[in-house]
């Protein structure tokens, strides 16, 4: 690899403790709890530890104070579906086959053959729940229950499929049109449909009831090891914040919405204190992509980072991302290395000694970088950008080589109001090569300047189509999976 970032000394020094005490972990015979929060749509930029100042985030900066912050952390793709398949199976999307966001119409779903994090738990007698939106598959065979969760209490697809989305602004409210799409949006519990049609009244509730049934969850399951996924359906548009949080920010409604999930994580952290266990729990906390633009002032930032979800560009891929182990990832500290939610299965089976599936998956253990040995270096020598089954990217720890492709932008434009979005332009990428370290707004291509690092992510790439695929170039990969499907036999999830 022509760059690697090199640990200085003095960095090297301040995490010789962090490393002793992933040692002392390792002699454990205690597999440590698991809480994965995963936020929908959340900018880089949209809490206090990576950026955001016009509104206070404090349970999210202690949990920064506290544990690690990963800068350079990305999502297998910028989009909703994808991006969950990838983070529960540490499988790169385009393998499952999931490439979008499914639909109420969608009769596929995560395939049964692949492991999530559930049942990798499951593996070790862990408790495990989930709460909020799940969006691999509606239909009883794709849901939860049958992919490792003993619980599940949620929406199943976004929160904008319903006969409200803003396509339909100006119709009346019972017009047929409404609903030639989208269904009135069902709430489930476990595998049955509690409540056909979820209003906005309702969702002004859904950050809270997630909340609760985490709580409630520690209190009955604290005394065994478990696993809580937590991802929330905010800050998805359209935006909701219960009663107590609407207006609190002074930063209009999606500092609100934000300031009621600081909350949420606040009480999840205090619970784990609650019953002394936060020394034996791993909370990570992550988002799904970066923020949907179009939607002005009801969608977040991506800071420094070009461009935004629905693109492969950084504001669409890198997200923020915060690793806490009191006791055992050093507190107060940044990992620059580059790093993806893809790990986040592989690193978790290392620590509970689980074992990963027999298949193929492309995560890797991050354990060094949790507990920051020195020295400790990515483990991706390259790592793939894929959207709409197109290979559009592909980089290393340091270079980012982006192909010709079409990309949604605003190009500079402000989005919409109150929200409802404005239309995108289409744009047309270049061939181009950027130096993520010194450039991370991907502003100047050096590809001329750089002609060994071209042909060396070039390679890359052409191994990348050879196993995974690549529409621009109509390559048909080897390594490809079918998702699930609805068979004429499967029962489904009807509520309309």
């Amino acid at each position: 690899m022509y760059y690697r970032r090199i640990l200085n000394a003095a960095t090297a020094s301040m995490l010789l403790l962090a490393c002793a005490l992933a040692a002392s972990f390792a002699k454990s015979e205690t597999p440590p709890n698991i809480v994965l929060i995963f936020i929908d749509d959340m900018g880089y930029a949209d809490i206090g530890p990576f950026g955001a100042r016009d509104f206070p985030t404090p349970n999210i900066d202690r949990l920064a104070e506290e544990g690690r912050r990963f800068t350079d952390f990305a999502v297998s793709a910028p989009v909703c579906s994808a991006s969950r398949a990838a983070l529960l199976t540490g499988t790169i999307h385009i393998r499952l086959g999931i490439t979008g966001a499914y639909s109420p119409q969608a009769k596929e779903g995560i395939h049964e053959r692949e492991m999530t994090l559930a049942e990798l738990c499951k593996q070790k007698g862990y408790a495990t729940a989930i709460y909020g939106k799940w969006h691999l598959g509606h239909h009883p065979k794709f849901l939860p229950l049958n992919h490792g969760f003993d619980e599940y209490h949620g929406i199943p697809y976004s929160n904008d499929m319903w006969p409200w989305h803003p396509r339909y602004h100006g119709l009346a409210p019972d017009d047929p049109k409404r609903r030639e799409v989208y269904p009135d949006l069902p709430l489930i519990e476990n595998d049955r449909v509690i409540d056909a049609d979820v209003t906005a009244e309702d969702q002004k509730d859904a950050t809270q009831w997630a909340t609760d049934r985490a709580l409630d969850f520690i209190d009955r399951k604290h005394k065994k090891p478990f696993f809580l996924y937590l991802p929330y359906s905010m800050v998805h548009v359209p935006l909701f914040a219960s009663d107590a949080f609407l207006g609190k920010s002074g930063a209009g409604l999606l500092g609100d919405v934000i300031m009621e999930l600081d909350d949420s994580v606040g009480k999840v952290v205090d619970k784990l204190h609650e019953y002394e266990i936060a020394d034996n729990t791993l909370v990570i906390f992550t988002s799904d992509n970066g923020p949907w633009v179009s939607y002005g002032d009801h969608a977040g930032s991506a800071g420094p980072y070009r461009e935004a979800k629905g693109t492969s560009f950084e504001g669409g891929i890198r997200v923020p991302t915060i690793f806490w182990w009191p006791g055992k990832i050093p507190a107060n500290t940044n990992c620059d290395e580059f790093a993806s939610t893809i790990d986040i299965l592989p690193t978790v089976a290392k620590l509970m000694g689980g074992k990963t599936p027999n298949h193929k998956i492309d995560g890797k253990d991050i354990g060094s970088l949790l507990f920051g040995e020195p020295g400790a270096l990515s483990p991706h020598e390259t790592f793939p950008h894929y959207y709409q089954r197109q290979l559009q990217a592909v980089r290393n720890e340091r270079w980012k080589l982006v192909f010709s492709h079409k990309y949604r932008s605003l190009n500079g434009r402000e989005g919409g109001t109150g929200g409802l979005p404005v239309d995108y332009d289409q744009n047309l990428a270049s061939l181009a090569l950027y130096d993520l370290d010194n450039d991370p707004g991907e502003t100047k291509n050096v590809i001329n300047q750089y002609p060994e690092i071209y042909a060396e992510l070039l390679d890359a790439a052409e191994e990348y189509r050879q196993d995974l695929g690549d529409r621009l170039t109509k390559t048909r990969g080897s390594g490809v999976r079918e998702p699930g499907k609805l068979g004429p036999n499967d029962r489904r999830l009807i509520w309309y």
